[in-house]
This record gives C-alpha cells, structure tokens and sequence, in this order.
C-alpha cells in the first residue's frame, strides 16, 4: 500500500533586512541601558563611530538622530556625544500622545490618576523633608492668590502633584504617572468654567494633604488625595461631558463652542 504523500510545509518568512542606521542605533542603546556606558560616558564621535561600525556618514546621523530624540544621547558644545538619561517629560509626552490617540476616555484617566496619586501621595507621607514641605506650602500659597487666573490654577495644581510624586522619592511612579497627569489639564479647562467653586476646592484638598504630609500621616494623605480625585471626577460631570468620551475630545468641543458664541 503506498504512503499518502505528505504535504510540502510552509515556507518560512523572509526575513527583513533592518536599516543600518536602525542596528546602529540599537547597539548603541544596548551599551547604555546594560550600563556598560554610563550617563555622562563619552560616546565618540561620528567619525569615530562610522570608523568603529564601518558605516557612512549619513547612516551615523541617522542613528544619532533617534537615539538624541529618546534622550539617551547628547551633545556638549564641541559636538561630542555623549550617553544621557532618557527626560521624563520627552517619555511622558510621546506616551501621552499615545493616549491621546488611543482615545483615552476620562473614565480612564480617572481610575488611573486614584491609583497613581495615592501611591504617590502616601510615599510622599514616607519622605516628606522639611525642604518638601515648604516647597508644597510655596505652591499653595501662589495658588491662593491665583484662584482668578485659570490658567495659574491648571499650572499650579500640576506642579504641586508633580511636587508630591518627587516628594515620594520612588522614581518609577513619579515617571509613571506623568504621561497620564499631562491630560489633566484639558479636562481641568473644561471644569473650570463650569464650576465656579472648582479652584477654592481644589486649593483646600491641598492644604489637607499638605498637613498631612508634615504629620507623616500616610492614611490622612491618601483620603484626602482619594477625595482630591473624585472631586475633580464630579467637576468633569458637572461641566457637562460624559465619563467615557475621549479627554481630548471633550476639551476640543469645549473651545469649539466657545469660539461659535454657543454653550459650552
């Protein structure tokens, strides 16, 4: 009896070819993230490098190029490279765009601002120097005497939360709550105008956690941090928008409806 013939399998993929520019870029971040090259270690130069990966010229700007806009490369004023730590701020914008363009709904921001703040919040209690202290009595003094100014407010309160996540000294949750605090602003312009009592709260949440924070008192911060965010939960329904629209959408409508002359 003859065998049934098998079928052929399937061939394998081809594999793509990765820019040079792209390799190049890769093994210079290995070096840096493995901590073979440290912050502040030179990195050569670019004739220096083409020579080392016997690459063109172009090919190393290129490389460069991505690796100076992630932060993990910089250059002093000869031009020389050298290794860096990636900024927040350049991490958390290119993630807060993502967000955005994931279409991020308050809901969301919300659940995760409770749970990101109040880690925060209560590592702060932890740490808080007298220094920490006087820098978030500062913020809340200036905010005190801004509450006209919508935008100081916006301004003001991101900073004290900022104040309160270097406060806590734990450098993973103060990075990881800043791509969604930058969201916080659209949301707090739409409140705003809205609920006329949203700044007067807003500063005495502070005031407690403050006090809360000299104390140590790290269950008081977070039931005032908890009672922060919520607050500002039902400012957002109050104004109007729904919990599960984009942030960004909500904020775009409310300008758009201010530049018609209708409600917004």
């Amino acid at each position: 009896m003859t065998e049934a013939k098998r079928p052929a399998p399937e061939p394998f993929a081809r594999l793509e070819a990765q820019p040079a520019y792209l390799r190049l870029a890769e093994a210079i971040e290995r070096e840096i993230v493995s901590g073979r090259i440290a912050p502040g270690d030179p990195v050569g130069t670019e004739a220096t490098l083409c020579e080392q990966f016997g690459v063109n010229r172009s090919t190393v700007r290129e490389g460069i190029r991505l690796l100076e806009q992630s932060g993990l490369l910089r250059r002093d004023q000869s031009r020389r490279l050298f290794a860096s730590l990636p900024r927040y701020n350049n991490l958390a914008t290119r993630m807060s765009r993502a967000l955005v363009l994931h279409q991020t709904t308050f809901r969301e921001l919300w659940e995760a601002a409770l749970a990101l703040e109040t880690a925060s919040v209560e590592a702060a209690a932890r740490h808080a120097t007298d220094e920490d202290i006087a820098a978030l009595t500062d913020n809340l003094e200036r905010s005190r005497a801004q509450l006209g100014d919508p935008d100081a407010v916006i301004h003001l309160d991101s900073e004290f939360h900022a104040l309160i996540a270097k406060t806590g000294r734990n450098r993973v949750l103060e990075l990881a709550r800043e791509p969604a605090s930058l969201l916080f602003a659209p949301t707090l312009r739409v409140i705003l105008p809205k609920v006329e009592a949203a700044p007067q709260r807003n500063v005495e949440a502070h005031a407690h956690i403050i006090a809360a924070l000299a104390r140590h008192d790290a269950a008081e911060a977070r039931l005032w941090m908890q009672r922060h965010i919520n607050d500002w939960r039902r400012g957002f329904e109050k104004s109007g928008r729904g919990l599960d629209d984009p942030v960004e959408r909500s904020f775009i409508e409310h300008v758009s409806g201010l530049r018609s002359g209708g409600r917004a």
